[in-house]
C-alpha cells in the first residue's frame, strides 16, 4: 500500500472518529446558506426596449462600419446620463439615490437602434415600475425641444411587463447544498488538524507496538454508566457467534480450569484485567469475559478489589455488591466478590478474574489479589502510546507482567491483527571442557 493510500485512509479514520464534530459543521454551513439565500432574496429583473429613429440628415454619415452603431452607443450613454435618471426618480419603486439606481439599471444595445433597459429589484413589480419609468424619463428628455443632445425619434418598443429571475425554491436549496459542501470541507480540514495532535492509538498494530505485547483479540464492549446497566450486563450478556468464539479462545490461552475424569474441577486459572480510569469503554471487559465464561460452564468468580481510582469504578462495585435477587437471571455459575482487602480465590473455582483499575497518568496497583496472567484492556482510540507505557511498567513493577492485550471497540475500518512476532530465544551454548585422562594438541 502506497504512502498515499495510507494517508488517506488514516484521514478517513479520524474523520470518522470525530464524526459528531464534521457532522455539526456540516449542519451549520446548510442551515447557513439556506439562512442566506432567505435573508438575501434572489433579485429579479425586467427589460424595456426603446425604438430610435436616426435623424436623415445623419442616417448615411453614421451608417456602422464596424459592427457598432455610433448613434445608438451615444443614445446609450444618453439613457445612463443623469438628466435621465433624476427625472425617472420620482416614478422608480423603491425609493432611491440617483447612484443607486445607476447600479440597478443596465443599458444595452440587443440590435441596431434599440436600446434595452434592464432593471432589477427585489420584486418583480419595483423592477418593472423601475425600467419603465427609465425608458419614460429618456424619451421626454431626447423629444424636448430643449434637449441639450438635440431632438431624437423615440418610442417604447416593449415595456417591462415580465420580471425573471432565480427561483425562490431553488435559491435557497442551492445554497444551502453549496453551504453544506462549504462545512464538509472545513470540518475535515479542522479534524485533520486536531487528529494531527491526537496521539490516542486507534489500530490493534499501534496499540501492541506501544508495549511490545500482542494483542489477544478485540471485541465489542459494554459500557454501562449506571447500577442498572452493570447488573444487566452480567444478567444478559450473550455476545454475537464470532466474539463468542474470540471469547472462547481468550480463555483457553489465558488457561482456565478444566475438568478432571471423575468430574471434579482441577486447580483455578486466575488473570487480571489491568485498565484505565479514564478509559470508561475499557471497564466492562472483565466483567464481561467473567459472564462469558460462567455461561459456558466454568465455575468462575469476579473479584472488585481495592481500586486507585475507586471514582471510575463506584456505581459498578455498587451494583455487583448487592447479592442477587430471586429473579435475577446472573448465571449461577457466576461468582462475584466485592472487597477493599486481597482475598484468596474460593476453592471452587475455575477461573477468577480480577478487575484493576487505575490511572493512566500516575498508576499505581493497588493491593488485591495475586493472579497467575495480567492483561491490559484498553478502547480504541481511548489511550497514548505514553499512557499503555506507565500502565504496563506499573504492573511489571508490581510483578504482574502484561502477557497480553484486549481491545474494546476495535475502530470498523482497523484491518491490522495487533499481532508481535517473538524474537527466537537464543539456543543454550555450552562451554568446551576436557574431559579427564583425555589430553589435546595444540597446534601453535
Amino acid at each position: 500500500m502506497t504512502q498515499k493510500a495510507l494517508d488517506l485512509r488514516r484521514s478517513v479514520q479520524i474523520a470518522r472518529h470525530h464524526k459528531i464534530l464534521v457532522g455539526l459543521v456540516v449542519l451549520l454551513g446548510l442551515a447557513g446558506g439556506g439562512a442566506y439565500a432567505v435573508l438575501r432574496p434572489p433579485m429579479l429583473s425586467s427589460t424595456a426596449l426603446i425604438a430610435l429613429q436616426p435623424p436623415a440628415s445623419s442616417a448615411a454619415a453614421q451608417a456602422p462600419t464596424s459592427g457598432i452603431d455610433p448613434f445608438t452607443a451615444t443614445q446609450e450613454v444618453v439613457v445612463s446620463s443623469d438628466p435621465v435618471l433624476q427625472a425617472a426618480l420620482p416614478n422608480v419603486r423603491p425609493t432611491m439615490s440617483i447612484a443607486k439606481l445607476r447600479l440597478d439599471v443596465e443599458v444595452g444595445s440587443p440590435a441596431t437602434d434599440i436600446i434595452s433597459v434592464t432593471a432589477k429589484a427585489k420584486n418583480g413589480a419595483d423592477a418593472e415600475a423601475t425600467a419603465n419609468a427609465v425608458v419614460s424619463s429618456y424619451i421626454a428628455y431626447v423629444g424636448s425641444s430643449h434637449s441639450p443632445v438635440g431632438t431624437v425619434t423615440a418610442h417604447q418598443l416593449q415595456q417591462a411587463i415580465t420580471a425573471a429571475g432565480p427561483s425562490k425554491v431553488q435559491r435557497p436549496a442551492t445554497f444551502a447544498v453549496l453551504g453544506g459542501l462549504v462545512g464538509a470541507l472545513i470540518a475535515f480540514a479542522l479534524v485533520l488538524v486536531i487528529g494531527r495532535h491526537d496521539r490516542r492509538l486507534r489500530e490493534r498494530d499501534e496499540i501492541a507496538r506501544s508495549i511490545g505485547v500482542s494483542v489477544l483479540a478485540s471485541f465489542p464492549v459494554a459500557h454501562p454508566t449506571d447500577t442498572a446497566g452493570w447488573t444487566k450486563l452480567l444478567e444478559d450478556y450473550k455476545p454475537a457467534a464470532v466474539h463468542a468464539l474470540r471469547l472462547r479462545q481468550v480463555l483457553q490461552q489465558l488457561g482456565t480450569g478444566s475438568v478432571n475424569r471423575n468430574g471434579t474441577w482441577r486447580d483455578g486459572s486466575s488473570f487480571t484485567v489491568l485498565s484505565m480510569a479514564s478509559d470508561s469503554g475499557a471497564l466492562a471487559i472483565g466483567p464481561q469475559l467473567a459472564a462469558f465464561a460462567a455461561s459456558q460452564g466454568t465455575p468462575t468468580t469476579l473479584v472488585i478489589g481495592p481500586q486507585q481510582d475507586a471514582n471510575a469504578t463506584g456505581t459498578m462495585r455498587t451494583a455487583f455488591a448487592a447479592p442477587p435477587s430471586a429473579s435475577s437471571k446472573r448465571p449461577d455459575l457466576l461468582r462475584v466478590v466485592v472487597t477493599d482487602s486481597a482475598v484468596d480465590a474460593p476453592p471452587d473455582t475455575a477461573l477468577t478474574v480480577v478487575v484493576v483499575v487505575v490511572d493512566g497518568n500516575g498508576p499505581q496497583i493497588p493491593e488485591t489479589m495475586r493472579t497467575a496472567a495480567t492483561v491490559l484492556g484498553v478502547s480504541a482510540s481511548a489511550a497514548t502510546a505514553e499512557q499503555l507505557a506507565r500502565v504496563a511498567m506499573a504492573g511489571a513493577l508490581d510483578g504482574r507482567d502484561v502477557t497480553g492485550i484486549l481491545v474494546g471497540n476495535p475502530e470498523p475500518t482497523d484491518t491490522t491483527t495487533g499481532l508481535i512476532a517473538q524474537l527466537p530465544r537464543p539456543g543454550n551454548r555450552r562451554l568446551a571442557t576436557l574431559l579427564k585422562g583425555m589430553s589435546t594438541d595444540i597446534k601453535r
